[in-house]
């Protein structure tokens, strides 16, 4: 049995300076001298009995966790006698987000589903920093308590996600019938089913191939955990994503291209990060283009006002199919570029 001596515990209150996430609980602790490494998930559950494993395991993903003053976001991490382990627990949020009235773009609903064709700057679920204006909230006001509980309290009908500022298609389940159903097609990911998924991204430069495949894991940055990074096999997530170049921009000597992603795979920023490794970042992404920040003074001044104004990763999911959870029948919804996305393109185009 493992012991562990307290190093110390202490609760506080944000200052002004500091983000409201980080109102939270502080916990300190040190495993005492001589104990044999274990995973850091499984020390911290026999540390903090109240918290489930999940639950803590979901902590360290969040940079919640430190070990000797640095954050740690593996669980799997071996932590030893003498190792300082902190944990920070936010405050606890409402069981149940609240239905909010918005306008919502249905591009289909019937009893078991719900096709929404979601608009930059929408989060999907509620998470820190965003317990409300949220696709959920809006979903619970328009569907009511009709909508699948499989997904928990905080994603109800959820079964995939777009990033906030990634605009286009996504299903929402309204039971838990179509919920178990679009789920096992999401897991499969198109691989021996009928789901289907495409995206339209604009890239910095032109891939020298029309057509290929990025096969890169990903996992999250041990130095930002805002941020996906492509690793070794043995440390991340399968990740695949086909490309197609469809349209460089301008023809003659492309400054940026317009391209065509299909997933494989479906992890978190998968398509932002495997098309930076490839050396074409999307147009807008802050977060895995920011060194071809220079790139926008070759753009012409309209140009430069369209991306400006974009304020976003040029990122659309543009084609959304999959076979009916009740019926069998196999659904495809395509969505066009929305005006922001259609903007940026017709003045690349004029690029002399």
């Amino acid at each position: 049995m493992i012991c562990i001596k307290p190093f110390c515990w202490k609760k506080r209150r944000t200052t002004e300076n500091e983000d409201a996430v980080n109102d939270a609980t502080q916990h300190e602790w040190t495993v005492e001298d001589g104990l044999a490494p274990e995973r850091l998930d499984r020390v911290l559950a026999r540390l903090q009995g109240d918290l489930s494993r999940s639950r803590l395991q979901a902590l360290i993903r969040d940079g919640r966790v430190t070990v000797d003053g640095a954050p740690v976001l593996d669980s799997n991490r071996k932590v030893g006698g003498g190792a300082r382990i902190g944990l920070s627990v936010p405050p606890a949020v409402p069981a149940e987000p609240a239905g909010e009235v918005m306008a919502l773009s249905i591009v289909y609903e019937d009893d078991d589903v719900i096709v929404i064709d979601k608009p930059p700057g929408l989060v999907v679920h509620p998470a820190a920093g965003h317990d409300s204006g949220t696709l959920v909230n809006a979903l619970i006001a328009h569907c009511g308590e009709s909508l699948s509980g499989i997904g928990g309290v905080k994603r109800p009908g959820i079964v995939h996600r777009l990033d906030k500022d990634t605009s286009g298609l996504l299903v929402v389940a309204k039971n838990d019938v179509a919920h178990q159903a679009l789920s096992a097609q999401f897991a499969d990911h198109g691989r021996t089913g009928p789901l289907e998924r495409a995206y339209l991204a604009i890239v910095w430069g032109a891939p020298e191939r029309r057509r290929g495949t990025v096969e890169a894991a990903l996992a999250r940055s041990t130095h930002n955990r805002e941020k996906i990074v492509v690793v070794g096999e043995e440390r991340g997530r399968y990740a695949i994503t086909h490309y197609e170049l469809l349209e460089s921009l301008p023809a003659a000597q492309p400054l940026a291209s317009l391209v065509r992603c299909e997933l494989e795979t479906g992890r978190t920023h998968q398509i932002r990060v495997h098309m930076a490794h490839l050396g074409h970042p999307l147009l807008g992404d802050a977060t895995y283009g920011s060194g071809f920040k220079t790139k926008a003074n070759r753009l012409s001044e309209r140009s430069r006002e369209a991306l400006t104004a974009l304020g976003r990763q040029a990122l659309h999911a543009t084609i959304l199919g999959f076979e009916h959870p009740r019926s069998g029948e196999f659904m495809r919804f395509e969505s066009s570029l929305p005006a922001d996305l259609a903007t940026l393109l017709e003045a690349l185009r004029a690029e002399i």
